[in-house]
């Protein structure tokens, strides 16, 4: 079995109902990632001081060295702009969630206790602000371990979200392993909650973001302005607002820095897009665990391991060796092709089986052809049919003619037939009994080239209707 691990469908065009809270059309959900204290530095037995996020711009790491402007930026975080923000969300009793560094929380009780004060809820950004992708998997599940522990001592309770921003690809793997996490972030692949199966156990995601984030006020092209960073917001709000009240509700995430938007110039924008905000109705603020318990009741895990890409060889057969009719090969090389979360749909195990039969050889394809019944079969009830033509074809009205139609479809038959070396296939779902016999008067005029081309074709839109008809999880 060849499977691809990454999802490059997720909801697709038929995203669930969020049923946010109220009839919400929208969930607003603001952070504040509390990094500071945690970041690279000598003093935390770094190897180099911090180059990451800052107003410090083409930072470099110092190897061995304290690097003074990088630690009072970072320093302002902590002093200032903590608390204005504190004010500002306070004060319109609006609550967030903190993604907190261990060992920054560690250095900062003051600021600890106003958020408990507050309600907020405070997460897991690590045990450390540092950058996990050269870590070993131990090493860096034994500093998550110790992040829980000291975020427990610290906060009075062990976090329930967990976002490590500078992550590896053992990230989330770890966390579900770990478990106790209610959701992890560590993704920014959609706008709604989502279910990932990893090492035996459902761990729900809250993606989180990096283009709705202050982080682009330190970024090269980012904004240059607190007007530049509202109109972003705004829009972004205005767009996800638009889908909600079309039916499709969706989640915007906010991500503030202390250093950043703590900053006096950049408060005002984020006051100005709650201001925008607070004109409409319907609007859910939230903390990440609240829409967290609120996905994890009104949309829980489904059965993965019944999903197609999950199957062995002999239950993919069972389930879709008669997809296409009496040609259980184009099911069992389907199974061998590079499938993944993408195909788990109709139209993504359409599309493996299409590809099967579209590169197989010209003998092969006939076969096909000649194994679907021709109209003979239908009017007279053959034994040969199969329950899906049997259906499909009592369905169109093939097996309630009149005797006048009977002997011109019989005819027509014949003669396409004789030219064609073929039976006459066309998705019967698509017509009724008139139609299929004016389509048979047309494609008599086509080439044999042609009719192999259309019969093809209109065999890979039988397959698809089949596969509409089944169960999927």
């Amino acid at each position: 079995m060849d499977r691809y691990p990454r999802d490059m469908r997720g909801y697709g065009a038929r995203p669930p109902d969020a049923q946010w809270p109220n009839g919400a059309k929208i969930a607003v959900q603001f952070v504040m990632n509390y990094e500071e204290g945690g970041e690279n530095n000598v003093l935390h037995g770094d190897a180099a001081s911090e180059a990451f996020l800052s107003e410090v711009m083409g930072a470099e790491p110092w190897p061995n060295q304290r690097h003074w402007n990088m630690e009072s930026v970072y320093e302002y975080g902590s002093r200032a702009g903590f608390w204005r923000l504190h004010r500002l969300f306070t004060a319109l009793k609006i609550p967030i969630t903190v993604y907190g560094v261990a060992t920054a929380l560690a250095r900062s009780p003051d600021q600890v206790a106003a958020m408990r004060e507050a309600r907020w809820e405070i997460a897991s950004h690590g045990l450390k602000w540092i950058e996990y992708k050269d870590f070993y998997e131990k090493e860096e599940r034994e500093h998550m371990e110790q992040a829980i522990q000291l975020h427990r001592e610290i906060v009075g309770s062990r976090p329930r979200g967990w976002y490590a921003g500078r992550c590896s690809d053992n990230t989330v793997k770890i966390a579900a392993e770990v478990g106790g996490f209610a959701y992890v972030s560590d993704s920014y692949a959609d706008d709604l909650p989502y279910w990932v199966h990893i090492s035996g156990k459902d761990q729900l995601v809250i993606p989180y973001t990096l283009d709705a984030n202050d982080m682009r006020f330190a970024t090269a092209g980012g904004f240059a302005s607190g007007d530049d960073f509202y109109t972003y917001l705004r829009d972004t709000f205005d767009v996800l607002y638009a889908e909600g009240k079309a039916g499709q509700p969706k989640m915007m995430s906010i991500g503030l820095h202390c250093r950043l938007a703590g900053r006096p110039g950049r408060l005002m924008a984020v006051k100005r897009f709650i201001d925008h905000v607070a004109t409409k109705e319907n609007v859910w603020f939230a903390r990440r665990i609240d829409i967290a318990r609120h996905w994890t009741m009104t949309h829980p895990p489904k059965n993965v391991t019944a999903r197609p890409s999950r199957l062995d060889l002999t239950t993919f057969i069972s389930r879709f060796g008669e997809v296409f009719e009496h040609s259980t090969w184009v099911a069992e090389r389907a199974h061998k092709l590079e499938l993944g979360p993408a195909h788990d749909t109709p139209e993504g195990i359409h599309n493996a089986m299409a590809r099967v039969f579209r590169r197989a050889s010209e003998e092969e394809r006939l076969g096909v052809l000649r194994a679907h019944p021709d109209l003979g079969d239908a009017v007279n009830k053959a034994e040969r049919l199969s329950e899906h033509s049997a259906s499909e074809q009592a369905g169109a009205g093939l097996t309630a003619l009149t005797d006048e139609e009977r002997r011109e479809l019989m005819d027509l038959n014949e003669r396409y037939m004789a030219k064609n070396g073929f039976p006459f296939i066309i998705a019967v779902r698509d017509h009724d009994k008139a139609s299929i016999i004016r389509n048979l008067h047309a494609r008599l005029g086509n080439s044999k080239d042609e009719e192999m081309a259309e019969a093809c074709y209109q065999v890979e839109r039988i397959a698809l209707h089949r596969l509409y008809d089944m169960e999927w999880v």
